[in-house]
Parts: C-alpha cells; sequence; structure tokens
C-alpha cells in the first residue's frame, strides 16, 4: 500500500508547497524585478514546488505594503509565470511584523493571512524579544487567528527565551522553519536551533523564506534529506505538503506529539482559549 512518507522520493505527483517566500518583485528586500521572480519561480519549480504563499514584509516604516498591493502583485505575477509556462500556482499572504494593531490590520485586510484562511506568519524582531510576545499571539488566537511564528531558529533572543519559544508552541502558535538553516547556511547557531526544535517535536512546517536567486534561493530538496534522516520520511513531507496543504484549505491541524507529550496545533483536542489561559497564567519572569 502507497504511503505518504514515499511521495518525495518516488516522484508520485505534485509535492512540495512553499508558505514563505519573498518572490513578488520590487516590494520588499526580496526579488528586484520580474526577471528574477522568473528565475527564482523556476528555481523553486526545478526542486518539485508546485504552490508558493507569495509572503512580503509589512513593516510600517519599511516596506508599506497592505493587502490590495499585495494582490495585484501577485495577480500580475501568476500572469506572468502562465505566459513563461512555469507551473507554480500562487496563493497570497504576508510577512506580518509584530505591531500593537495587528489583529486590526488582519481584519481591515491590510494584512494578510495565509491564503485568507485563519493562518498567519508574524514575524518578531530578530534581535529583541518583543514584550508581551504571548500577550500578541494571545489577541491574535482570541480574534479567531493561528499564529505562524517565523524562522525562531534564527532569532539571536532564542538562547535567553527559549522557555517562551516553547510555552508558545504549546499554547498552539505554530512554528516554521527555515529549510537552508537546517542546512547550515545560517550559521551554526540556528542550525543548531533548527536541529533542536526539529528534534523535538516544536516545528509544524518548513518554508524557503526565499528572497533570491543566489544568496538566498527557493531550496527545499536538501533540507527534506536533512530532515527525514532526522525525524524520518513521513514527518518530512508533514513539514513540506501536508501541513501546508491543511493549512491553504483553512482545516484544523490534527494534534501532534512532542518529546514533552501530546501537544494541539490547533483545536483538534481542546479549546486554544483554555490553552492560552493556563499559559498566562503559569508564565513566570
Amino acid at each position: 500500500m502507497q504511503t505518504q512518507q514515499s511521495l518525495w522520493h518516488r516522484n508520485l505527483g505534485p509535492l512540495l508547497i512553499d508558505l514563505h517566500c519573498h518572490l513578488l518583485p520590487g516590494i520588499d528586500d526580496g526579488a528586484r524585478d520580474h526577471a528574477e521572480a522568473l528565475e527564482m519561480a523556476r528555481i523553486a519549480s526545478a526542486e518539485g514546488i508546485t504552490t508558493i504563499a507569495c509572503t512580503p514584509h509589512i513593516l510600517p516604516g519599511v516596506y508599506e505594503n497592505a493587502g490590495p498591493t499585495i494582490r495585484a502583485a501577485a495577480d500580475a505575477l501568476q500572469c506572468a509565470l502562465q505566459q513563461a509556462s512555469i507551473p507554480i500556482t500562487l496563493v497570497v499572504g504576508a510577512d506580518v511584523h509584530i505591531a500593537p494593531n495587528v489583529l486590526a490590520q488582519l481584519r481591515s485586510g491590510q494584512a494578510l493571512s495565509l491564503n485568507d484562511t485563519r493562518y498567519v506568519l508574524i514575524e518578531p524582531p530578530h534581535h529583541v524579544l518583543p514584550p508581551r510576545i504571548e500577550d500578541t499571539f494571545f489577541n491574535l488566537a482570541t480574534g479567531g487567528y493561528t499564529p505562524i511564528l517565523t524562522h525562531p531558529e534564527r532569532m539571536t533572543w532564542i538562547e535567553a527565551h527559549y522557555h517562551i519559544v516553547q510555552r508558545l508552541a504549546n499554547a498552539g502558535v505554530l512554528m516554521q522553519l527555515t529549510a537552508a538553516a537546517l542546512i547550515g547556511q545560517f550559521g551554526r547557531r540556528a542550525r543548531y536551533w533548527s536541529e533542536r526544535m526539529l528534534d523535538e517535536g516544536l516545528f509544524h512546517i518548513m518554508a524557503t523564506d526565499a528572497h533570491d536567486t543566489v544568496r538566498r534561493p527557493p531550496l527545499l530538496k536538501a533540507a527534506f534529506d536533512v530532515a527525514c534522516r532526522r525525524v524520518g520520511e513521513v514527518e518530512a513531507n508533514q513539514l513540506v505538503l501536508h501541513r501546508p496543504q491543511t493549512i491553504l484549505e483553512n482545516r484544523l491541524l490534527a494534534a501532534r506529539r512532542t518529546s514533552e507529550g501530546p501537544r494541539e496545533g490547533d483545536t483538534a483536542n481542546g479549546s486554544p482559549i483554555a490553552r492560552w489561559v493556563k499559559l498566562l497564567r503559569g508564565k513566570g519572569g
């Protein structure tokens, strides 16, 4: 009987979904123009990626992107991909930086969730743990969204505050691993936290977070192979196909089991609000 874990190696059909990619040209620090965006898409297609979430930064004062602009850019790029015969489907999204009004941004359509689902990529500052980060995620959860913390393995504050990352994961915040970090392209430190979190069962998805064709291209194969060796093909395919597909279809993620016992990825085995209340009551210094 065919099993899920054989999907990649036996090349049975459409496989990979990339939920974090700066593919849209000229609107952030990703693709500079349409030519580079098309080349990035060709690289992704050669990797077996068939669906890409276009997730430009939304960072007031730096990248003033908004929902309507992102939608228009994604539509234009999709047309260009079709004309170039590049078989990739685009969906909208955003790399939404933490801000006090992030929930209001999402509700107004200024910020975008992934494919207009409950799932939203949230990026904290890289070098400073933002104050009341748990309250921010709690507000998103009670507002009907499931936040996905982007690339925690690359945050310089993770060493001093790893307990907060663990608490967020146990409360229902999803975690996104950067493929390049797992194979060492962001240095030893990011690789260590990639491996540790992967081994502890804290990651839900793996994405490229690609920005260009050379330094940060949209590659997944090498990281997928590493994930297979560390956690097995079943979980590796969950990271790059099955959970991303569940997210894009706005379905609830099934319960997961970590090294510390059962933990829900969403509302599969209990109230997300109850988990957050327990977290906020029990958090310490």
